[in-house]
């Protein structure tokens, strides 16, 4: 099961413009992978089925929304 998603998020776009030029050293380009790393987990997980459960707070019970289905590893 294969599936692309394009990711063109305006920071992500930014930042791949910075990791591509000649003067970025190799300290930014890491920094710069991460942080776009970080984005794109983001924009995968968009999609993911949410179900909505009862929970208890310190003043009430209340409906609150968690991601339904299998436990999610990245």
């Amino acid at each position: 099961m294969s599936k692309v998603i394009v990711t063109d998020h305006p920071l992500i776009q930014h930042k791949l413009t910075l990791m591509r030029q000649t003067t970025t050293g190799s300290k930014d380009f890491r920094e710069l992978l991460k942080e776009i790393s970080m984005l794109m987990g983001y924009e995968v997980t968009r999609n993911l089925p949410l179900e909505e459960i009862e929970i208890e707070t310190p003043i009430t019970t209340t409906k609150s929304k968690i991601i339904s289905g299998k436990k999610l590893g990245i």
